[in-house]
């Protein structure tokens, strides 16, 4: 059982229940696009952790958004590519986040003291991914590869690299996913998008359990297009499939027409427990020569649909015990993700 001595320190202002939140930091989350971490110090939140995100020698520092000395966030100091300088006296922080100049006393030793608390940090899929408090699987596993959740074909010969900007969601993270892997809202939140309104019924269908979450397949005829572009084959069966890496990472394979086939990860990343940030890497092997501009669009299209019902709903928290709200069949993907966070021991803050 955990207990508040066996707790780690917790984020100044923290807005999770101290449990959860010991829980919750130890799974991996993106917190920025790789390209948007260059040279200049990045101000990043994650998990009301606040972080800093910088480059040298093109490998990708995370460390704590503050100095050691006097408290001064580094995002609002300079970089070079090769460490970067803290605004208020110059201190300057390189590989590993170790302190390499004092400007004030540049023949003294440096005391280890000055040295930035530094967290993992994993490029893939186009996202710097970190993890608060790693397990020793994940410390003695450096490139990710077990811990970092998988996402299909973005490697695949054939397909494009998609990174959309990412959406902010004034929502906790639970609900945003919850709302991605939902069947049963296309033709009545995403009517102007790609739902249909005379087409909601939704198929029986299975979830699946596996070692990161659970996975749902299910086959229907409302279609992925665009509203206003192609028009499927008279009578395609539209297959999708969910695969859900707990606690707040869900992917979805859509098959389209002549072998089309798209992924899109929708990682929500907890920046505190009533913001969200949700990145969305996609790779597809069709129209690999459309404007990706079009991709930004229609992506940011559907996620504020789903964000305008997400950040109304109430409890804000997402309950996880049974009894508080009424469920139907096509609830299947839904009551399998609580269902898996209650296993992670997640309590308390969700059913408040």
């Amino acid at each position: 059982m955990t207990t508040a001595a066996s707790l780690p320190a917790l984020p100044r202002e923290c807005t999770f229940d101290p449990e959860d939140w010991a829980i919750l930091a130890r799974h991996w989350y993106p917190i920025a696009l790789s390209r948007e971490v260059g040279d200049r110090p990045v101000a990043v939140r994650l998990l009301d952790e606040t972080l800093v995100a910088y480059r040298v020698d093109g490998t990708v520092v995370v460390a704590h958004d503050i100095c050691p000395h006097r408290g001064v966030p580094l995002s609002l100091g300079a970089g070079d590519g090769r460490g970067i300088t803290c605004a208020y006296h110059g201190l300057r922080f390189g590989a590993g986040g170790r302190c390499t100049a004092v400007p004030a006393h540049p023949a003294s030793k440096i005391p280890a003291k000055l040295h930035l608390r530094t967290f993992p940090a994993v490029e893939r899929y186009g996202l710097v991914w970190t993890c608060l408090r790693p397990t020793p699987e994940a410390v003695a596993d450096p490139a990710g590869a077990a811990v970092v959740p998988r996402m299909q074909h973005w490697d695949d010969a054939g397909f494009q690299q998609i990174n959309c900007p990412p959406i902010d969601i004034a929502a906790f993270a639970g609900r945003q996913v919850e709302g991605f892997i939902d069947v049963a809202h296309f033709g009545f939140i995403h009517v102007d998008s790609f739902g249909d309104p005379d087409d909601t019924a939704v198929p029986d269908y299975t979830a699946v359990p596996d070692e990161h979450g659970f996975s749902a397949r299910y086959t229907c005829s409302v279609s992925n297009y665009p509203k206003g572009t192609k028009t499927p084959p008279e009578g395609f069966a539209w297959l999708r499939h969910f695969t859900v890496h707990l606690p707040f990472t869900a992917t979805l394979v859509v098959h389209f027409p002549e072998d089309g086939l798209l992924n899109i990860m929708n990682a929500a990343s907890p920046m505190s427990a009533r913001q969200t940030r949700m990145f969305c890497p996609i790779a597809r092997n069709f129209d690999t020569d459309r404007p990706v501009q079009d991709v930004y669009d229609f992506n940011q299209q559907v996620f504020e649909e789903d964000a305008a019902i997400v950040e109304v709903q109430k409890p804000e928290n997402l309950p996880l015990d049974p009894k508080l709200e009424v469920h139907i069949p096509a609830d299947r993907s839904s009551i399998a993700y609580r269902q898996g966070l209650r296993r992670l021991g997640l309590s308390h803050f969700f059913t408040a």
